[in-house]
C-alpha cells in the first residue's frame, strides 16, 4: 500500500516534466508516461493549487515525486527539531573552529576526536564553543567515528557535518522539514566547493570541480538516478534509521556514507537532495593532496561493488546510442549513421506507443547520443585510458578520440570551470584527476577482485538488477 504525502505537503512538477493532456504527464527518472485516472485528475489539481488536505492527494503525490516527476515541498517547521549536531574530527583544529563557529550554538554539538595527534589543542576548541567531546583513543575512520557519536545522541534528529565544512544559516532546518515525511530517512544539501584564501593552481581547480557539488537540480536519491548517493560531509538524518541500518559500516574508510545511503534506499526510506540548502566543503589546496584523495575516492568502488554490484557500473548504455558512438570512434560513418537513425526510431516508436506527441523524438534521441559521448568520454578517461591513447595514435580514428578525451573535461569548465581556470590548464587538470581517480577505481577492483566497478552494462540489465535488490 501506498504511504501518502503528510498533509500539508506541497509538490511542485520537476522543471522537465511535460502535461501532455489532462490525464497524463511525461517525464520522471527513467522518463516515463503517468496517466490519472478520473480520481487522479482532482487530485493533481489540488496538488498544483496548494497543501494536500486529502489521501488521494497524498498518494498521488507519492507516485510523482517517487518518480521524479514532481519534488516535495515540505511546511516550513514550527519549532525547532529535536536535533544533534555531530562532527567526526581528526586533527584540522583550524577547519573545526571554523566549522563550529558558523553553527552559531543553534543545537547541541557532539564532537567526536577521531584519535588526533594533538587532543588538547581539538579539546580546547571543543570547549571554547561549548560543545561535548567524546575522545577515541584508535583511529577508526570517519564512519566509526560517526558510530561512536550516534551511541551517545538521545534526539530524534541528528545533523553530520564533517570538521571541514562551513554551513550557512537554516541549513538544518530546510533538510529537516523534509523528515515531516515518515519515509524520508535523510536529508542533504548542496555541497559547494570552497578551496580558503589561496588562489594557487590546485586551489582554482578544486574550488572549479567541485567534486562533493552534485548540482542545483534537487532530486530524489537512489542508486542510478539523476543523483545516485549523497555524501555524509553534511547531511540531516533520522537517528533511529541510522541505527537501524547499523550506522556506517566501520569496514569502510572510503565509500561508508554511499553504502549507508544505499542500504538506507533498500530498506524502502526516501531520501532527498535539497539543493537550495548549501554548505561549503574546504577543498585542497595542493596538488599532492587533492590526487591522493582522489585516488583513495576512486579504491571505494571495490569494496562498495562487492556490497552493491546492481548500483556500481560504470556506463550503462542504450544499444542505439552506442552504436552511433561506436561508429564514430571507430571511423565508420555508416555504423554510425545506422545507430544514430535506430536511436530516432526507437524514440519516436517509445514516444508513440505513450501516447506522446512524436515532434520531441529527433531532439531526444541526439540528446540520448550526445549523453551517451560523454559518458564514454568519462569512462574512457578514467578506466580505459590504454584504449583512448590507441585511438589518439591512429590518423583515422584521432578525431574522435580526442572529442572523446576532452569533450567531459570542457563541458565541466563551461558549466562552472571557466569562472576559475582557463580551458586549457582546467582541461589538463581534470583529465589527471580522473586518472588518477581512475587508478584508484583499477586498485579497489583488484583488491576486491571485481570486475564491477569496470564493466559497462546495457539498460535493460542495469534495470533489471536494480529491480531485484530495491
Amino acid at each position: 500500500m501506498t504511504v501518502p504525502l503528510p498533509l500539508g505537503f506541497r509538490v511542485e512538477l520537476d522543471a522537465r516534466t511535460r502535461r501532455l493532456r489532462d490525464d497524463a504527464l511525461f517525464g520522471g527518472v527513467p522518463a516515463r508516461v503517468m496517466r490519472l485516472s478520473a480520481a487522479g485528475q482532482p487530485a493533481l489539481a489540488e496538488l498544483v493549487a496548494g497543501p494536500i488536505t486529502s489521501r488521494a492527494a497524498g498518494v498521488l503525490g507519492r507516485r510523482l515525486t517517487d518518480a521524479g516527476l514532481a519534488h516535495p515541498r515540505p511546511p516550513a517547521l514550527t519549532q525547532r527539531p529535536d536535533l544533534t549536531v555531530l562532527i567526526p574530527v581528526r586533527d584540522r583544529p583550524r577547519e573545526l573552529d571554523r566549522c563550529l563557529r558558523a553553527l552559531e550554538h543553534r543545537y547541541p554539538v557532539l564532537v567526536v576526536d577521531d584519535a588526533s595527534a594533538d587532543p588538547e589543542t581539538i579539546a580546547k576548541v571543543v570547549a571554547d564553543h561549548g560543545a561535548a567531546l567524546i575522545r577515541r583513543d584508535v583511529n577508526g575512520g570517519p564512519g566509526a567515528a560517526r558510530n561512536t557519536g550516534l551511541e551517545a545522541v538521545s534526539t530524534e534528529l541528528v545533523a553530520l557535518i564533517d570538521s571541514d565544512c562551513t554551513a550557512e544559516p537554516g541549513w538544518i532546518e530546510a533538510l529537516a522539514a523534509h523528515l515531516s515525511d515518515p519515509l524520508v530517512a535523510v536529508a542533504a544539501p548542496r555541497i559547494s566547493a570552497w578551496a580558503g584564501t589561496r588562489s594557487g593552481y590546485a586551489a582554482r581547480y578544486a574550488t572549479a570541480r567541485g567534486i562533493l557539488d552534485l548540482g542545483a537540480d534537487e532530486a530524489r536519491v537512489q542508486p542510478l538516478g539523476r543523483v545516485a548517493f549523497v555524501p555524509s560531509a553534511a547531511l540531516v538524518a533520522r537517528t533511529d534509521a541510522l541505527r537501524a541500518q547499523g550506522g556506517f559500516d566501520p569496514a569502510l574508510r572510503t565509500g561508508e556514507d554511499v553504502d549507508l545511503i544505499w542500504r538506507l534506499h533498500r530498506a524502502g526510506y526516501r531520501i532527498r537532495y535539497d539543493a537550495a540548502a548549501t554548505v561549503t566543503h574546504h577543498e585542497p589546496e595542493r596538488w599532492r593532496v587533492l590526487l591522493r584523495r582522489r585516488f583513495r575516492y576512486g579504491t571505494s568502488a571495490g569494496p562498495l561493488a562487492r556490497r552493491h554490484p546492481e548500483a556500481m557500473p560504470p556506463l550503462v548504455l542504450n544499444p542505439w546510442p552506442a552504436t552511433a558512438v561506436g561508429g564514430a570512434l571507430v571511423a565508420s560513418p555508416v555504423t554510425a549513421a545506422a545507430g544514430a537513425v535506430g536511436s530516432y526510431v526507437q524514440t519516436r516508436r517509445a514516444l508513440r506507443k505513450a501516447d506522446v506527441p512524436a515532434d520531441r523524438a529527433l531532439r531526444m534521441a541526439a540528446g540520448g547520443v550526445v549523453q551517451t559521448w560523454l559518458a564514454t568520454g568519462r569512462y574512457a578517461s578514467q578506466l580505459a585510458t590504454p584504449l583512448l591513447l590507441a585511438g589518439l595514435t591512429r590518423r583515422r580514428t584521432r578525431p574522435a578520440a580526442l572529442a572523446l578525451l576532452f569533450g567531459p573535461a570542457l563541458l565541466n569548465w563551461w558549466r562552472g570551470g571557466r569562472r576559475q581556470l582557463d580551458p586549457v590548464r582546467f582541461t589538463a587538470a581534470h583529465l589527471i584527476d580522473d586518472a588518477v581517480y581512475g587508478a584508484g577505481v583499477w586498485a579497489g577492483a583488484i583488491t576486491e577482485r571485481t570486475a564491477v566497478p569496470l564493466t559497462p552494462v546495457g539498460t535493460r540489465q542495469a534495470r533489471k538488477a536494480l529491480h531485484r535488490h530495491g
